[in-house]
């Protein structure tokens, strides 16, 4: 079974390398696309070895999912705001590494229980589905976070993995969850992260 949610600390065995590299890329709002808030790298930020690593910790191979904005970074400052909240992510697992620096960082990721059904993830199989209440995972996604995505009376947060320096969060993007609170008012003191969304690799699944 894929874990939910895992923490793995010092992931990288240089960060403030890998961090420069971040600092160097194209923040342009031209390039911005999605809901979510602040701005995304024009180009992605390649780790040598991160799909070995990523598989051998969750026990599935994967690969770079098509699509998305994989290996990109996102910066995002105080104030900024974007058109969802509370989501889930188009994968099969997803992953994001905190690249702002101790004194800078805040919040974290924060994960969240829907009050008015009680799930805190999309189910995961047929029976979980029906148990929910509804028979279609499209319903359920477009009535359940679509519906509700930006109205925080709607979630209860359950936990907030604290962001820190150089710390790689790995979870199941059928979980319900959102950014922490952005901050800072530039580029170096911003809230910094490297995105990772995985698909299946050789017939994988959730």
């Amino acid at each position: 079974m894929l874990p939910s949610l895992l923490i793995l600390d010092d992931f990288l065995r240089d960060p403030h390398a890998i961090r420069r590299r971040a600092l160097a890329l194209d923040y342009d709002p031209a390039f911005k696309k999605g809901n979510y808030p602040g701005l995304i790298s024009g180009d992605p930020l390649p780790l040598a070895g991160l799909n070995e690593a990523v598989s051998a910790r969750i026990g599935v191979p994967v690969a770079p999912c098509a699509g998305t904005t994989h290996l990109h970074c996102r910066l995002t400052l105080a104030g900024d705001k974007g058109k969802s909240g509370v989501h889930i992510d188009p994968c099969f697992y997803s992953g994001i590494l905190f690249l702002s620096l101790p004194e800078h960082c805040k919040g974290g990721t924060e994960f969240f229980r829907h009050r008015p059904t009680g799930l805190d993830r999309v189910p995961s199989n047929p029976a979980e589905l029906v148990a929910s209440g509804f028979s279609d995972v499209n319903a359920l996604v477009e009535e359940v976070v679509n519906r509700d995505t930006l109205k925080p009376a709607r979630w209860e947060r359950v936990m907030q993995v604290p962001m820190r320096f150089n710390r790689l969060i790995l979870f199941s993007p059928w979980l319900f969850h959102n950014a922490g609170k952005p901050f800072g008012d530039r580029l170096e003191n911003g809230r910094l992260v490297h995105l990772m969304f995985f698909a299946a690799a050789q017939g994988g699944t959730r």
